[in-house]
């Protein structure tokens, strides 16, 4: 009989792990939970007297300081397995999870999965020629020691690896052991476990060699069971689903992805949006359902399969690709505003907020000052927002909760008009075409940079001529693209005129945007 041992890393929200400790055990599994010693003592407690009363919990011995790209992962995982190992003597499966996850499909379901082979679960393929580091850090990940935090510690990080790369300070990996390398969420057998944690006792050359290995969570167990349980008896996947964004952060799930995720191959899904409250109910009640069949579209999987076989790209985390699918809805509306005077365009998203309620965002890829939402971090800096913009305008529209959103986009920004209009949701381009005076491009000059307050009226007469000529260009590219809804304001024409395009594009009644395109000084500069 299949009873499951959670290995729960987490360091923040103690009322989540409480719900989640509290949803796993209901059924008989159990959960050994290490809480980062970073953290705060208080949260830790909490955790500790909520699940005082509860036999099926219990608690690493010690607590270690985790850090990313650290051993210390490692080494927190193996004290939640040791006391996991000791409390619970009648767990079969020990499976990995992080305070992000939630269950996707019933503990029946699960159980049987685990009962219906003898087989550990964890993603485990050649180190060098798996694929999974395209480019970067590869080698030097193992052959050089890693003493400093890469992220806490950035400049004594790299340092370190320069001196050691000048003096030629490597270091040979363990002549036994075939490096592999993969997702750090595994399940695997008591019996694995076991003989993981001997060899961690008597192999004190390779645990060194770990402890100062770049990011050891994706490839110490990855290596040592490789090297100690048969092939046939290992399935290189894992069974918590999950995928990276292009800038190799996890992708974060919310209300709305519910059946893609009960459709996936897997058990967990991570990992899920704080804000996603209903997602998460939804998925609390379900690890406890009774006889309930699920149809695996195993889109998922596929699509996950070939996201990471990529691989890691760069010296940090990076590049995974996650934009390639559509990941707008069919039923969602994107209405893109775009116009070189950007003044222009925030004083027309004004007046459609005052007549409309339609959401809008001004100027998102071009401005670092953007007012938005709290996304989890991909709203924190443009670079991030370009590499995610996919996502990022999605995740704009659940938050936000209905089917259009209105951006505002610069006329260079062809490329990413082309990449939202091959998107499966509607998108539809309101041109706002402005007059130009020389004054007003003049001042557009030094704001961009060209051109400074001492620069000679000679040379701003000649720049203003290549400035008209880009402008000129960027409204050709649009009219070029052939886009299906392309809509025109025109700052020439009448109020009436204009307000047969505006109601168009907003699917509004024109007397309504006829309010709007009678916005005083609406192209005033």
């Amino acid at each position: 009989m299949v009873q499951i041992a959670f290995i729960l890393l987490c360091h923040k929200d103690p009322e989540a792990i409480i719900a989640q400790a509290r949803r796993l055990t209901a059924v008989g599994d159990c959960l050994a939970i290490h809480f980062d010693a970073r953290a705060a003592k208080a949260h830790h407690d909490r955790i500790r007297d909520a699940l005082a009363d509860n036999p099926n919990v219990c608690f690493a011995a010690k607590r270690v300081k985790c850090g990313w790209g650290e051993w210390s992962l490692v080494e927190a995982t193996l004290h939640a397995v040791e006391a996991a190992m000791e409390a619970f003597s009648q767990a079969t499966h020990f499976y990995m999870l992080s305070g992000d996850c939630m269950p996707v499909k019933t503990a029946e379901y699960a159980h049987a999965l685990l009962q219906s082979g003898d087989t550990d679960y964890i993603e485990s393929v050649d180190y060098f020629d798996g694929g999974w580091i395209k480019t970067g850090f590869r080698e030097e990940r193992l052959i050089y020691r890693h003493f400093f935090n890469e992220r806490q510690q950035k400049w004594l990080f790299y340092k370190s690896f320069d001196l050691q790369k000048r003096l030629g300070l490597t270091r040979r990996i363990p002549d036994d052991l075939q490096m592999m390398i993969g997702s750090q969420w595994w399940c695997l057998r008591r019996r694995t476990l076991e003989a993981v944690l001997e060899f961690a006792r008597e192999r004190r050359d390779v645990m060194r060699f770990f402890a100062t290995t770049w990011i050891p969570d994706e490839t110490f167990f990855q290596t040592i069971v490789r090297h100690l349980v048969p092939r046939e008896e290992i399935e290189s996947r894992t069974l918590t689903f999950l995928m990276f964004s292009d800038y190799g952060m996890p992708v974060t799930f919310y209300n709305d992805h519910h059946d893609l995720l009960l459709g996936q191959d897997a058990l967990f899904a991570r990992k899920i949006s704080p804000e996603a409250t209903e997602l998460k109910q939804r998925l609390g009640k379900l690890y406890s359902a009774k006889g309930k069949t699920f149809e695996i579209s195993g889109e998922g999987r596929n699509l996950y399969r070939f996201l990471t076989g990529r691989g890691r790209d760069g010296r940090r985390f990076a590049p995974r690709f996650w934009e390639g699918g559509g990941t707008l809805d069919r039923d969602k509306e994107l209405l893109l505003i775009v116009c070189k005077k950007w003044h222009v365009a925030k004083r027309l998203v004004a007046a459609i907020r005052q007549q409309t309620d339609i959401p809008a965002v001004t100027y998102l890829f071009n401005e670092e000052d953007t007012e938005l939402p709290h996304l989890g971090g991909i709203e924190t800096r443009l670079d991030k927002r370009m590499r995610h913009r996919r996502v990022l305008v999605s995740m704009l529209f659940g938050y936000h909760g209905g089917h259009k959103l209105i951006l505002c986009l610069d006329p260079a920004m062809i490329d990413m008009m082309q990449d939202f209009q091959s998107d499966r949701a509607t998108t539809r381009i309101l041109e706002i075409e402005c007059a130009f005076t020389d004054a007003y491009l003049q001042g557009h000059v030094r704001r961009i940079g060209l051109a400074g307050d001492s620069t000679p009226e000679d040379t701003l007469r000649q720049i203003l001529p290549t400035i008209r000529n880009d402008i000129a260009f960027e409204a050709d590219q649009m009219q070029e693209a052939g886009f299906p809804h392309h809509y025109h304001l025109r700052q020439v024409g009448s109020v009436d005129e204009n307000a047969v395009p505006l109601s168009e594009f907003l699917s509004i009644p024109v007397r309504t945007a006829h309010g709007i395109a009678s916005t005083d000084n609406l192209f005033d500069d």
